[in-house]
């Protein structure tokens, strides 16, 4: 099911195949092998590690284990001296009766007030979500990479609960338990930090609900979006649900993940 979401228009208009490990290893040694490298670069930068996704061809990727973080965007706007959209044109979009401006609402205030470094960044367009990740030497996933690690389990050792090569309906798992969405026991009704639910399909966090999620789905001023928000009930987290909408809007339910053509992490605090 696709929805389409009519938006108002802001003005802005590992490839890590280890062909060589894989010669002389087994997969599970070769994945192995990546996955412990991926993670120590990313303990000695303080970040999340990276998670290794294997394609169908046997081939890799790797995608942040998180949602893009304001501590991590924070680093991004004070390197470039950027400025987002949200900021210049006085705040991103709540759903209140329509789509309504809520002055001051930016990635680094998400509800009007600072936001804690580890809550999601959101108020950020798809082109600004783009952008940060080629700043730190990655990229917006694709459709389907997105949809193979929400999905299908590709570690070569999952922990109990999840059976490698298995594609499941919801980013949790068998059901949608354990994400941030509104009929959630206790649910916040807002976005919560990242890495705060439950590790689910590939050991990545808040790929269902929290935060709707930017991907590169190669079709032009409509983006699609993945994986529902904090705002919704669990339908949107199924594998069978995308949404389009304009990639130059910004609004508080949707953030973003980068990956990466070979285990890489975000530049080192200076």
């Amino acid at each position: 099911m696709t929805d389409r979401v009519q938006l108002p228009r802001a003005r802005l208009t590992l490839f890590a195949s280890l062909i060589g490990l894989a010669c002389v290893q087994s997969f599970p040694q070769a994945y192995a092998q990546a996955q412990a490298q991926a993670q120590a670069q990313a303990q000695g930068n303080d970040e999340v590690p990276m998670q290794a996704i294997e394609r169908e061809d046997g081939s890799f990727f790797w995608i942040d284990r998180t949602e893009v973080s304001i501590a991590q965007y924070r680093r991004f706007a004070q390197a470039s001296a950027y400025r987002s959209l949200a900021e210049r044109e006085g705040g991103g979009f709540e759903w209140g009766a329509g789509w309504e401006r809520r002055p001051g609402w930016v990635w680094h205030s998400p509800y009007g007030k600072p936001g804690a470094a580890n809550e999601p960044a959101v108020h950020v367009n798809w082109y600004e979500a783009q952008q940060f990740c080629q700043w730190a030497g990655k990229r917006l996933p694709s459709d389907a990479e997105w949809m193979r690690a929400a999905y299908t389990e590709t570690r070569a050792a999952p922990p109990a609960g999840f059976v490698r090569g298995k594609t499941y309906p919801y980013p949790t798992g068998d059901s949608p338990d354990g994400a941030n969405h509104r009929e959630a026991s206790n649910a916040p009704l807002r976005h919560q930090a990242v890495g705060q639910s439950r590790a689910g399909v590939n050991g990545l966090f808040d790929m269902g609900a929290n935060v709707w999620e930017w991907v590169d789905s190669g079709s032009g001023r409509e983006q699609v979006t993945r994986g529902g928000s904090w705002w919704y009930g669990p339908a949107p987290m199924h594998r069978d649900h995308r949404a389009l909408k304009p990639a130059d809007f910004y609004v508080v339910y949707i953030g973003w993940r980068c990956v990466a053509d070979r285990a890489q992490v975000l530049p080192s605090k200076r």
